[in-house]
């Protein structure tokens, strides 16, 4: 906004995301992990929702993946590696980053898409709020564990970005989809805006309803929620929304949990907002309703890019910490969402 397929989900992407940009360094190690059943994707897929994109620098999302699940560039050559799961379905192989980023620094270059769509996130370009290409995440500044084991997440400072305008099977117009976004609850700002989700493929703000993405922070310009932040919101262009009116709604919690679970959904004059602790428990739903009774906004007008760390224009004065994420054709239910919650609990960030 402006702002100051079954089989191939299933695929190890085995064309643009598993070489290695000019180094033989391998992206698997030796270490074993237990996958589980059914990762959140292949729960999204058993209600009818299938991901359409899923990223994540900590875990596989399918108990199948053994592709990778990110890149990294180090400094002291500019050469990359890919990192992936220490077998299908597992946690990152954090121990490779470690061993390929030893005595130099290394950035997060590419996050690669585990739904076989090819919706890989990559450095922002420039847009009509802001200039670029934008500041890629520094690859060690979030640390963090899967079930006891060392993985790393996406530190967004402000200037940070991520975007991907050319993407297949996401939602545009009125089509309804579903995402979910496991954030750091603790790192967040004023500033606009830390979304993840479905973005114009101009990056220009091209008016209201262009938009439907995951924003967290406490920014209080468009819209805001009880207490004083901060909050899961709706980033629909031209607005955050915390529930169906403009500005205030009394519903929309402030929530800060360390592992946060953030949850935006949005079908034909339908759309909610529900959280949870990442860590335990359910999920709440905060809203659950018809559209913003504003023009533009029903029906929607999505575009189809996919955004991490910015806004649709590329504003990029926000700061948070991305660990999973995944977009859905589809409507999720409850239930379907209820489901990944306690995977995403199993999971066992600490």
């Amino acid at each position: 906004m402006r702002k100051l397929g079954s089989a191939g989900r299933r695929l190890a992407v085995t064309t643009a995301a598993v070489g290695l940009a000019l180094t033989g360094v391998g992206v698997v190690g030796t270490q074993t992990a237990s996958a589980a059943g059914s990762g959140p994707c292949d729960i999204y897929a058993a209600g009818g929702t299938p991901c359409v994109a899923a990223h994540s620098t900590t875990r596989a999302l399918y108990a199948s993946y053994n592709g990778s699940l990110y890149q990294v560039r180090r400094s002291s050559d500019g050469r990359t590696a890919n990192i992936g799961p220490v077998s299908a379905g597992g946690y990152a192989n954090a121990g490779a980053q470690d061993s390929f980023c030893a005595n130099t620094t290394c950035l997060i270059t590419v996050i690669y898409d585990q739904s076989g769509r090819g919706n890989n996130l990559t450095q922002a370009p420039g847009g009509g709020a802001a200039g670029g290409p934008d500041n890629l995440a520094n690859a060690t500044a979030a640390p963090t564990t899967v079930n006891g084991h060392k993985v790393y997440g996406v530190f967004v400072a402000p200037g940070t970005g991520y975007r991907n305008d050319h993407t297949s099977g996401i939602a545009t117009g009125d089509r309804a989809e579903g995402m979910y976004a496991i954030f750091d609850g603790t790192h967040y700002n004023g500033g606009c805006c830390f979304d993840y989700g479905n973005a114009e493929t101009s990056n220009n703000d091209t008016g209201n309803g262009h938009m439907e993405a995951i924003y967290f922070g406490n920014i209080k310009v468009w819209g805001y929620g009880s207490g004083n932040g901060p909050w899961i919101m709706a980033d629909l262009e031209n607005g955050l929304f915390s529930g169906v009116n403009q500005h205030y709604n009394a519903n929309d919690p402030t929530v800060n949990h360390r592992y946060l679970t953030a949850i935006v959904k949005g079908g034909p004059n339908k759309w909610a907002i529900r959280g949870g602790n990442a860590q335990s428990g359910g999920l709440s739903t905060f809203y659950s309703g018809q559209r913003p009774n504003v023009s533009g906004y029903n029906p929607m007008h999505k575009e189809g890019a996919i955004i991490l760390g910015i806004g649709g224009d590329n504003s990029k004065g926000s700061a948070g910490t991305f660990y999973e994420g995944v977009m859905t054709s589809g409507y999720p239910s409850d239930a379907t969402e209820n489901s990944v919650q306690a995977n995403i609990v199993s999971a066992g960030y600490r």
